[in-house]
C-alpha cells in the first residue's frame, strides 16, 4: 500500500493515463487494454507491447493497478493472459489528474474567450 498522495503522481505520463482511462470500466488483459486505449482516442493513441506492460510494471509497483487471479472461463481464454484491474489509489489518482484536466480546460476557455484572438495568434 502506498502512503504517497494521488497529486504527488500529476501530470500523469500519457501511457499511465490512457491505461487508467481503460481499466475505469473494468479488468482487461494486455491487448484488450492496447485496443481500448485506441478505440478511446480514435487511433490518435496507439501502445505497442513494450510500452504497455513496461507502463504496466511501473504502475503495479506504484500500486495503480493490480493483477487479478480471477479469470474467465478456461474455454473462452488464453491462460497465459494477465488480467489487470485499477486499485483504489489507481482510481484516485485517475480522479485526480481527471479533475486536473478539467481545471487546465476550464483555464484555456476563460483564456481563449478574452478579446478577440484565439490564445493571442492571429494568424497570417
Amino acid at each position: 500500500m502506498t502512503t504517497q498522495e494521488p497529486s504527488d503522481l500529476l501530470p500523469l505520463p500519457v501511457a499511465q493515463l490512457h491505461i487508467l482511462l481503460a481499466l475505469a470500466d473494468g479488468e482487461k488483459h494486455g491487448y484488450a487494454i492496447m485496443s481500448e486505449v485506441e478505440a478511446m482516442t480514435e487511433r490518435a493513441v496507439t501502445m505497442g507491447p513494450g510500452t504497455l506492460y513496461g507502463t504496466i510494471k511501473r504502475m503495479l509497483n506504484a500500486g495503480m493497478v493490480e493483477e487479478t487471479d480471477e479469470r474467465p472461463d478456461p474455454e473462452l481464454d488464453d491462460e497465459r493472459r494477465r488480467y489487470y484491474r485499477l486499485s483504489g489509489y489507481g482510481a484516485r489518482v485517475l480522479d485526480a489528474e481527471v479533475a486536473r484536466m478539467e481545471q487546465l480546460a476550464r483555464t484555456a476557455e476563460a483564456k481563449r474567450t478574452v478579446g478577440t484572438r484565439r490564445f493571442g495568434w492571429e494568424g497570417g
